[in-house]
């Protein structure tokens, strides 16, 4: 099994959509299972680090991926972390 790190809400847009390609599944398909429009997903997957968490995780789920949360090994850098939420 392969990690995908995510550091940062722009490889989470391109992990969401190459995902849900790899799934064989269109924008339309993915929209009708989760209740919006095909415009309401397309803006999901272009602006990721808008969707709530509970979005996410269902749209995950449907794609087959699970969420995985770890610390960092040890020596890693915070990527693009600026300390503040």
């Amino acid at each position: 099994m392969t990690d995908y790190p995510v550091r940062t809400p722009q490889q989470l847009h391109v992990m969401l959509q190459a995902f849900r390609k790899s799934a064989g599944l269109t924008q339309a398909e993915v929209a009708a299972r989760l209740g919006v429009t095909q415009q309401t997903m397309s803006a999901l997957e272009r602006n990721a680090a808008q969707v709530s968490a509970g979005r996410l995780l269902k749209l995950l789920n449907m794609l087959g991926v699970e969420l995985v949360l770890r610390p960092k090994k040890s020596g890693a850098t915070n990527d693009g972390d600026k300390g503040t939420w």
